[in-house]
């Protein structure tokens, strides 16, 4: 329970997380049936840039830092928009110095009849989403293992949705409860939306992890990647991965116009680089 996301806020990661994360609500308001989001690993909703912790790295400047300040085409910026649009309501000076996690995102972007999971384990981090939520019939903040969510909490009863899991990968085997998580819940809930998040550090486990998620039989599994740098022999942070089940028609295509913009401006000199790849389903097979 060592894990702060405040320390991550808003970098290359999570621009390319919530970016998706935003593009998928957007695709489900062209229904007008509610539809909920279940945000598994929560964290605390917003985070301050100026603080020690955000301040001690400093990832968030190669990351929404650079964004916020970028030029970019234009069908990517009207993609861009809704995600970019939540960031500068909390920042109404202008600049970036409060940074949205995914429950801001996503309550920012949810119409009237839609709702909000949000599942947060730890303490303090569980505590400040209450609070911030606090009041809202739109939002309801549980204090749970998030990975016990993937249970309890599905399928929802609008039987409409995202599934975000994005846990912290400070404990190994995360790649396997993510495995384990998804059959559980697909079983419960075929039809539904899930995005699962990764950090691409360890590549021997990312390649183990996409090849457990073809075994698993489901299908439409597609995985996104987003790399800002090749491959090193040190324990860093080069990428990361959502891997998406029951990615929505055509949103392959909006993704890809989005990645391309952000190699442009989040990449490491001309070495950044990004997949869309079908894991699963006809796709794959062709």
């Amino acid at each position: 329970m060592n894990y702060r996301h405040i320390y991550h806020a808003g970098n290359f990661a999570d621009v390319v997380k919530h970016a998706v994360l935003a593009r998928i609500i957007e695709y489900l308001k062209k229904k007008d049936a509610a539809f909920r989001v279940i945000d598994t690993h929560a964290g605390r909703g917003v985070y301050d840039l100026s603080s020690a912790e955000a301040q001690k790295t400093g990832e968030w400047r190669d990351g929404i830092g650079r964004l916020m300040d970028a030029s970019l085409p234009q069908a990517a910026a009207e993609l861009l928009e809704p995600y970019l649009e939540t960031v500068r309501a909390l920042n109404p000076k202008g600049g970036v110095s409060r940074y949205p996690g995914s429950p801001a995102i996503t309550r920012h972007l949810l119409r009237k009849q839609d709702r909000l999971s949000a599942i947060e384990l730890h303490p303090v981090d569980a505590k400040a989403l209450g609070a911030k939520f606090a009041g809202d019939i739109q939002t309801r903040v549980i204090n749970l293992d998030g990975w016990l969510a993937l249970g309890a909490h599905i399928p929802p009863k609008e039987r409409r949705g995202v599934v975000l899991v994005d846990p912290p990968f400070e404990e190994a085997g995360e790649f396997d409860r993510m495995i384990q998580g998804l059959i559980k819940a697909h079983k419960r809930w075929p039809s539904g939306l899930y995005a699962f998040w990764y950090p691409i550090k360890d590549r021997r486990a990312v390649n183990a992890f996409r090849s457990d998620l073809k075994e698993t039989g489901i299908a439409r599994i597609t995985d996104i990647v987003f790399e800002v740098r090749p491959p090193s022999s040190e324990p860093r942070l080069d990428g990361c991965g959502v891997t998406v089940v029951n990615l929505p028609y055509g949103l392959d295509r909006e993704v890809g116009i989005i990645l391309s913009a952000l190699r442009s401006v989040l990449s490491e000199g001309s070495s950044g680089r990004f997949s869309i790849t079908a894991l699963s389903g006809e796709d794959a097979a062709a």
